[in-house]
């Protein structure tokens, strides 16, 4: 162990509680002992010789699949996305599948192991718990190794078969199912070392085997096939026994309860199967509450997981729904708060806030990985929940025409009467031109927390930070996230405080980061205050952060953003307020579509949306020293991430300079009528 990593251990364990501490030990000592009941690759049976019978391992006799589709429930599917479907599974036939930002040209035989980005295998055969999958060194770029085994894509394939009948889907998503699991037995390799994917293969295969009902070979490929059954087994058993707890109880461990969940009820085969299904309830169903806050909100602070907690939650309810075996109403609640808080907070597109981490983490998949999740998300909560009227349109899709009939529609009282523009417990809020003046303007500010737990683990230091659209396209962009692993410049600058439309003091971030996935100081920020106009809409908002108390002199920033609809305006006030003097740097990002030119005093702003050419101008204060970047990989700037993986060069304004207390910034972008 080196110098770095030793830091960062004892950084991690400065973050944990005792209980945590003592559990962790456990949890390790446990690690080393289950080394004997790893399944090395190639063992000839899985039935006879590689289930630990000391644990009394044995399905139900003749077990049959009973969790199936009413006959017909996807007739209602729209024909625009059924054809969507179809056309993606053609796609993984000739072995094309893309992946987090990469396609791949392999899937007609994948290759489990492989990193697409750095072309190295990682481990097949090592104990999983022997492999270090933080190290790109070990296994490649993880995240693309492991997304490709969540089987996103053989779910695709088995809907495509329900939805056309043709069989060539229902071979392929089998050959692939049965690849896997002769390739990955029990803890042997990286596929074991999470438990997150482990809960997504189980909802990915309880799927495949419902949409695949009507297909001559599906008893054969599930429960009279041995393999699959051990497959099962081990994985409701991993997740029962390793969970992620404490500091790490986040998006990972909704994701194994879900997992848990759905497995259990649905392959209910096994002797553990009812206390399996009772537990992964509960552990649901308290995660699902402490991940959220009560308006609805994830408490990550990052949007994506926000989608992705939501859908797990919708998935595992339907499947609870259909078993008979219905979640709490109070979680049904807390689900219809959070499908509320999307549709108040998603654009005139259809698109969410670009907030904190994101990496394209889905629930369960019925589409081209391009697609857009939020309609798809919008759709499946007006199907299981209603929707008031402020809610926008979104049409029915493949998940929500499959939840649906597998859970009906859930009537819940006390919805908001109209469109919600602040979530005070998430230190969110929205303005938002009126449909009267023109194309959509839509601002997010934000005044929230830092993140979730003590390591506030998907955060970025974007404190005050603002994100500006004009009909759904970017024009004040938050650049994303790109990457986790491997890329220790990127990782830093794509959730630093200078890659945010925030202000920079002192050539520090706001909250002070232990390493990729570890903040070791969590900036604190509050709302001053919120103006309403006579719609009782928000026009104006105003925050202050204490991120940079640490300096010396410390400072504080404050600002105030106003939304002058009518005037096709916005007008940011940034002040600092300290006792002697910091270097800074304001941070203005365009969005990837948006063309800039520097013209003295101000910014001229160009981009074509869907109607027609558009322009604005951003005058700038005076006193900043102003410069444009784009592209710039020495020092990194001007860059925007569309997707996990991926990145394409964007302009990004800097003002640089110092300031004393009392110095004021005043920035207007104003679009063009």
């Amino acid at each position: 162990m080196n110098t770095v990593e030793l830091q960062w251990r004892l950084r991690r364990l400065s973050k944990m509680s005792p209980s945590e501490v003592a559990w962790r030990v456990s949890d390790q000592a446990r690690h080393y002992a289950w080394a004997r009941r790893q399944v090395p690759p190639g063992t000839r049976s899985h039935r006879t010789s590689v289930i630990d019978r000391s644990s009394g391992w044995t399905p139900v006799r003749k077990p049959v699949f009973r969790a199936t589709l009413s006959p017909g429930a996807l007739a209602k599917v729209p024909d625009e996305a059924r054809r969507t479907t179809i056309a993606a599974a053609e796609q993984i036939l000739v072995g094309r599948w893309e992946i987090l930002g990469r396609m791949r040209g392999d899937l007609q035989d994948p290759d489990w192991f492989l990193d697409p980005v750095t072309g190295q295998r990682a481990p097949q055969a090592e104990y999983s718990f022997r492999v270090d999958h933080r190290h790109e060194t070990v296994t490649g770029n993880v995240k693309q190794v492991w997304e490709l085994s969540r089987m996103h894509h053989v779910t695709v394939l088995a809907a495509a078969f329900a939805l056309s009948g043709d069989e060539r889907f229902a071979v392929r998503a089998a050959s692939h199912l049965r690849s896997w699991w002769t390739q990955n037995p029990f803890l042997s390799g990286v596929h074991w070392t999470s438990g997150i994917e482990v809960g997504l293969r189980l909802i990915a295969w309880t799927w495949v085997r419902r949409l695949l009902d009507p297909w001559a070979g599906a008893a054969e490929l599930f429960e009279r096939n041995d393999v699959a059954l051990a497959q099962l087994w081990w994985h409701q058993r991993y997740l029962a026994t390793f969970r992620s707890r404490g500091s790490s109880a986040n998006n990972h461990l909704v994701a194994e309860a879900a997992g848990r969940l759905v497995g259990a009820l649905a392959f209910d085969w096994f002797d553990e199967s009812a206390s399996w299904a009772s537990h992964a309830a509960d552990q649901l169903e308290g995660a699902l509450a402490d991940n959220t806050f009560p308006s609805g909100v994830n408490r990550e602070m990052a949007t994506e997981y926000h989608g992705f907690v939501a859908e797990l939650g919708l998935v595992a309810a339907a499947e609870a729904s259909r078993a008979g075996r219905p979640l709490a109403q109070g979680t049904w609640e807390l689900l219809c708060r959070m499908l509320d808080a999307t549709a108040a907070t998603v654009d005139v597109a259809l698109r969410a806030p670009r907030q904190g981490d994101g990496d394209d983490g889905r629930a369960l998949v019925f589409g081209p990985p391009a697609d857009e999740r939020w309609p798809d998300l919008l759709a499946t909560g007006r199907a299981l929940l209603g929707a008031p009227a402020w809610w926008p349109a979104s049409p029915p899709t493949v998940t929500s025409v499959a939840l649906t009939a597998m859970a009906g529609c859930h009537d819940i009282g006390g919805r908001p009467a109209r469109r919600p523009f602040h979530f005070a417990d998430a230190g969110m809020t929205l303005l938002r031109s009126s449909p009267a003046d023109g194309p959509e303007i839509w601002c997010r500010c934000d005044a929230g927390p830092h993140g979730f737990l003590s390591i506030a683990a998907h955060a970025h230091a974007d404190a005050l930070s603002v994100e500006v659209r004009h009909d759904g396209t970017d024009i004040l962009a938050d650049p994303g996230t790109y990457c986790y692993h491997g890329e220790e410049q990127w990782r830093s600058y794509f959730r630093s405080t200078l890659g945010h439309n925030t202000l920079e003091l002192a050539g520090q971030n706001q909250s002070i980061s232990g390493g990729p996935f570890l903040w070791r100081r969590h900036a604190r920020s509050w709302l001053i205050g919120i103006e309403q106009d006579e719609r009782g809409e928000a026009i104006a908002w105003s925050a202050e952060h204490e991120g940079y108390d640490a300096l010396a002199p410390r400072a504080r920033h404050r600002r105030t953003v106003r939304l002058a609809g009518s005037e096709r305006q916005i007008v940011i006030l940034d002040l600092v307020e300290t006792i002697g003097e910091h270097p800074y740097r304001l941070a203005f990002h365009f969005g990837p579509s948006v063309d800039a030119a520097l013209n003295v005093d101000k910014v001229e702003l160009s981009w074509t949306d869907s109607r027609s050419p558009r322009r604005a101008i951003l005058r700038l204060p005076n006193g900043p020293e102003w410069s444009l970047a784009r592209g710039s990989s020495d020092p990194i700037v001007g860059w925007y991430s569309p997707s996990f993986g991926r990145k394409v060069p964007a302009w990004t304004l800097i003002g640089t300079g110092r300031c004393r207390g009392g110095d004021s910034f005043e920035t207007v972008l104003e679009f063009d009528p």
